[in-house]
């Protein structure tokens, strides 16, 4: 009989219990920021640095300032790149039992006042700077930070005072997320990038996020001096709960730089302040070798990938060139975000079994008390481990659903199990592969043809060094769909790419015509670094010439 791939892994640890301090993100924060008061916790590229107590007490006096000037709406906006105050921000909304909802200041006016719109925001909390930079135009009254050190009252900064020390019972009157146990309240609203269709808010609660953190500490364990680099912007899921809350909750620092690719000042940022553990996409990675020198990551030594696919030859080069082995991971902004990572040295399996932690190719193994399925796409039935089929994820990460949507909820999560969309694959060891997604498939001529495969033997057929590619689909009015080839270069002509494609054995219907290859100066990227398969299938369609199709992505 095969090894099923069910959620019945008994070599998964479960989760360590929640510490009693962490009744929600504030809680987290205000016993961390009690405990390690005099330890670094926040610094940025603009040369602000600040240690626990120096936090606690901007987050305090920020929050009355804030309770003055905002109106009663529960979700509040943020409109702030990843730094220091974008932080204090965070924390400031979270004192007051508010919702935080960090906006993409890369999106345009349209989405980002649909998300505005959708979690009925009125208050946007930005800067001047920001707002200058961003060309945004959000529809709701705007609190520029510039203007707040002279809203701050001297009883505002006795309380931020009497937070040293003072019971936090006694401050929860003016701090109302300090009161009461607030677990399955909401945290955060992260709105989805939109890469494969219109945004939808995904609602995570305080279990979601400190859960996850939890988790990851409990799989790659963090030191107690690791100092985490903050690149990825906080409206991105793995940004707010990995290198903002999992810092704030653990009592690391948080380095921040608002542009992640601006290559050279994080290669700068890494040495000054000797980052021990980064966080980023292959994409940005890729950039950082080619601009930054290897001594100026020399104190890294966790750097963890996820977002898209990490290609052998990158990691190889990364591994190479910095002498540190990237460790892929996985996650979905609707799983908090992490699922699972790979783990330098071993891993110990809950039956007490060590086992080598990291396997090339793979994301690595579900976090301590997460389950992953793997099913059939169509019946839902458990498919044996090697085969691939739709990942299914279960655990504490994963989110109560999506904003006012319980028609956008249902279909993709029952009974706890969240949808991924994604297609992959559990080995004999319990490490996930990610294959593909199922949005990422065309119908052409009748039949369902993978992209990323498409991908994969096109990267095979050029050679070294991999183009950098992507496959999307235009309308065709013959076979219903044809592929498109968008590229930045490559070293043989569509012709000879073709020709090698049909020598290789891949179905005739899965090869490309060599008129559609377009060569571009860059791939589209959204701000989190993944590639935005929305721009690039509107690319194809508009160098092409055709119509697009309403609602295909």
């Amino acid at each position: 009989m095969s090894q099923s791939s069910s959620f019945t892994d008994p070599t998964i640890p479960p989760l360590a219990p929640l510490p009693k301090g962490w009744r929600s993100l504030a809680h987290a924060f205000w016993h961390s920021s009690r405990q390690r008061s005099r330890a670094w916790a926040l610094a940025d590229s603009t040369g602000v640095r600040l240690n626990y107590r120096e936090a606690r007490r901007r987050a305090v006096a920020l929050a009355r300032v804030l309770d003055r000037t905002i109106g009663p709406a529960q979700h509040v906006g943020i409109l702030l790149p990843p730094t220091v105050p974008a932080a204090i921000t965070n924390v400031a909304l979270s004192l007051l039992g508010r919702i935080p909802v960090n906006l993409n200041y890369t999106s345009s006016d349209a989405i980002l006042n649909e998300a505005i719109r959708q979690a009925a925001i009125t208050d946007v909390v930005t800067s001047q700077q920001a707002m200058a930079r961003f060309g945004l135009k959000p529809a709701a009254r705007l609190l520029h930070l510039e203007d707040v050190p002279r809203r701050v009252t001297w009883a505002d900064k006795l309380l931020a005072a009497l937070s040293d020390g003072a019971p936090r019972g006694v401050l929860a009157p003016w701090l109302p997320g300090l009161a009461g146990q607030r677990l399955e309240e909401p945290a955060t609203v992260i709105f989805t990038s939109g890469s494969t269709g219109d945004p939808k808010g995904v609602v995570l609660t305080h279990r979601n996020v400190l859960s996850n953190a939890l988790g990851i500490e409990q799989q790659i364990h963090l030191q107690p001096d690791d100092v985490i680099l903050g690149i990825l912007p906080f409206f991105h899921s793995f940004g707010f709960t990995v290198t903002l809350w999992t810092v704030l909750a653990l009592g690391k620092m948080g380095v921040y730089h608002f542009n992640p690719l601006d290559a050279r000042t994080i290669g700068k940022l890494c040495a000054q302040h000797k980052a021990t553990v980064m966080a980023a996409t292959p994409t940005f990675m890729r950039s950082y070798l080619q601009r930054c020198g290897p001594e100026q990551f020399a104190s890294i030594r966790l750097l963890i990938l996820g977002a898209e696919k990490l290609k052998p030859e990158l990691a190889a080069e990364i591994e190479r060139t910095l002498g540190i082995r990237p460790l892929e991971g996985y996650g979905c902004t609707e799983t908090g975000p992490v699922v699972s990572v790979n783990v330098p040295g071993e891993l110990e399996l809950a039956d007490g079994r060590r086992i080598v932690g990291y396997r090339l190719g793979t994301v690595g193994r579900p976090l301590p008390g997460t389950s992953v399925r793997i099913v059939d796409p169509e019946t839902g039935a458990d498919l044996p481990r090697g085969q691939e089929g739709l990942i299914l994820v279960k655990g504490p990460q994963v989110m109560a659903g999506y904003l006012n949507r319980p028609d956008l909820t249902e279909p993709v999560l029952r009974d706890g199990w969240y949808r991924t969309g994604d297609l992959g694959y559990l080995n004999a060891d319990g490490f996930l592969s990610i294959t593909d997604r199922i949005s990422r498939f065309s119908k052409v001529g009748g039949e369902m043809v993978p992209h990323g495969k498409v991908e994969a033997a096109l990267v095979a057929a050029c050679g070294e060094p991999a183009p950098h590619l992507a496959v999307t689909a235009v309308p065709d009015p013959q076979r219903g769909e044809r592929l498109v080839v968008v590229h930045t270069g490559l070293p043989l002509e569509p012709r000879e790419l073709c020709r090698r494609l049909q020598d290789s054995g891949l179905p005739r219907l899965w090869i490309p015509s060599p008129d559609d290859f377009l060569q571009v100066d860059e791939l589209p990227v959204l701000g989190t670094g993944k590639l935005d398969l929305r721009a690039t299938r509107k690319l194809a369609v508009e160098r092409l010439g055709l119509e697009t199709t309403p609602g295909r992505a």
